[in-house]
């Protein structure tokens, strides 16, 4: 098989377009769902879609524009319709060297370069990866929860750092089990739980080079992500559940995994 050729048991990764598309809330669920797929696979290609989320949320801060959904993009394409247009340019003419300031650190992420050290893109990807894995049926999960000790020692050698597995319990959640994904710069971990409802959550570790101590929420529809970095080690636990529910789970597990969650509160 040439180079050119494509083998039609692996799905043609999503053109330009096709990332536009899906950051404008433009694609159909069954291609939006083969998009989520890709970027869990591709760090490039999620970190396009970072860098673009940051942009419109940079635009937003400037020039005041009303987001319908959270979050939501602009990403600049050919052909761009005359009211996006018009926006920017009244934008630009207004924010100046404000917005360039704004964006000037997102310029290696626009030109196709990973995602920096940016906890946000911690929080993103553990999103992407909640969204694609999920609501698999059959295979959730690489290593199941009947096999707990296998997986916490196969992740923890992974990642070259001990890991452990808090338990949700109390709050009606039992381990599903859990599976290895690309993070910025390596390995990441995600553990997915499930109460007996059916609805899930899952805990998202990664190595993180730097040591910030933070506790944030990133939202994407109806799920939401906190997410911390505590002794150079990312977490994010995302869910559709309530904000303050999820904050409660989460700072029990901050807790748990040897964090100082009242620090941040």
């Amino acid at each position: 098989m040439s180079h050119n050729d494509h083998d039609p048991a692996v799905p043609k990764p999503p053109d330009p377009e096709a990332l536009s598309a899906f950051v404008d809330r433009e694609l159909p669920d069954e291609a939006d769902a083969v998009v989520l797929e890709h970027l869990a696979r591709d760090p490039q290609a999620a970190a396009q879609v970072a860098a673009w989320r940051a942009q419109k949320a940079a635009l937003k801060a400037l020039c005041g524009a009303p987001l319908a959904h959270e979050p939501s993009f602009i990403v600049l394409r050919a052909p761009v319709p005359w009211w996006r247009r018009a926006g920017l340019a009244a934008c630009w003419l207004v924010a100046g060297a404000g917005l360039a300031l704004v964006l000037g650190p997102l310029a290696p992420r626009l030109s196709g370069g990973l995602i920096g050290h940016d906890p946000m893109g911690l929080a993103q990807r553990a999103d992407i990866a909640y969204a694609v894995y999920t609501p698999e049926q059959r295979h959730p999960v690489e290593v199941a929860a009947s096999e707990e000790q296998h997986l916490i020692t196969w992740l923890s050698k992974r990642l070259n750092r001990p890991l452990s597995v808090p338990s949700l319990q109390e709050y009606g959640y039992s381990l599903v089990g859990g599976r290895l994904l690309p993070g910025e710069a390596g390995p990441a971990a995600q553990f997915m739980y499930e109460n007996p409802t059916g609805s899930r959550l899952t805990l998202y570790v990664t190595g993180i080079p730097d040591d910030e101590t933070a506790f944030r929420l990133f939202r994407d529809g109806n799920r939401r992500t906190f997410y911390w970095v505590s002794d150079h080690m990312g977490y994010a636990l995302s869910g559709p559940i309530s904000e303050g529910k999820l904050r409660t789970m989460a700072i029990d597990v901050c807790s748990a995994l040897g964090g100082k969650p009242e620090s941040w509160q």
